[in-house]
C-alpha cells in the first residue's frame, strides 16, 4: 500500500492522555487509515473518530480481513491484558473485595498501579474501572502485598 510511495501525515488532534498526536496519512494521496480499515485489516477508533466507520461498515458486510472470521478487538485486548497482569502480579494477593467498607482505590495509570487512600489528594478524582483490572482494597498492607504503591 505504501511501497515506493512518500508518505505525509496530517496532525488532526493531540492524544490528551499519552500528548501524541493524532494524524491521518497519505500515500499517493491515498487515506492510509481509511484504506487499511476498508480492507479489514484494522478497525475504526471511535475514540478519536468517527471518520472510519463506513470503511468498517464494508469490511465487515464484505467479510474482509479481520471480519473474515472472529476476533478480540484491540480495546478488550489491552484491557484483558491489564487485568491478567494485576492478577498474577502477586500469587498471594486476596480476590478483589466487594466489600462496600474497604475503600483504599487500586487505580491502574500509565505510572502504574497505584493506591489511593480516602482524603488523599486525588481520591476523590480516581475512578475504578473493575473490567481493566483497578480494584478496591482493604488495607494499604493488603495494597502492597499485591504489588500496588502509593502515589508519588
Amino acid at each position: 500500500m505504501i511501497k515506493d510511495k512518500t508518505v505525509v501525515c496530517e496532525k488532526q488532534d493531540q492524544d490528551t492522555k499519552y500528548g501524541r498526536p493524532v494524524a491521518i496519512c497519505y500515500a499517493g494521496g491515498v487515506d492510509v487509515g481509511a484504506e487499511m480499515v476498508e480492507r479489514g485489516l484494522a478497525v475504526a477508533y471511535r475514540k478519536y473518530s468517527d471518520k472510519y466507520v463506513t470503511h468498517e461498515n464494508r469490511a465487515r458486510v464484505s467479510k474482509r480481513g479481520l471480519w473474515a472470521g472472529t476476533f478480540q478487538w484491540p480495546w478488550d485486548y489491552r484491557a484483558n491484558k491489564r487485568l491478567s497482569s494485576v492478577l498474577s502480579s502477586s500469587t498471594s494477593c486476596p480476590p478483589p473485595t466487594t466489600d462496600p467498607a474497604c475503600r483504599i482505590k487500586g487505580n491502574i495509570s500509565k505510572s502504574g498501579h497505584i493506591y489511593h487512600v480516602p482524603g488523599s489528594r486525588d481520591y476523590e478524582k480516581v475512578g475504578i474501572k473493575t473490567a481493566q483490572g483497578e480494584r478496591y482494597f482493604c488495607s494499604e498492607a493488603e495494597a502492597i502485598q499485591c504489588g500496588w504503591r502509593k502515589p508519588r
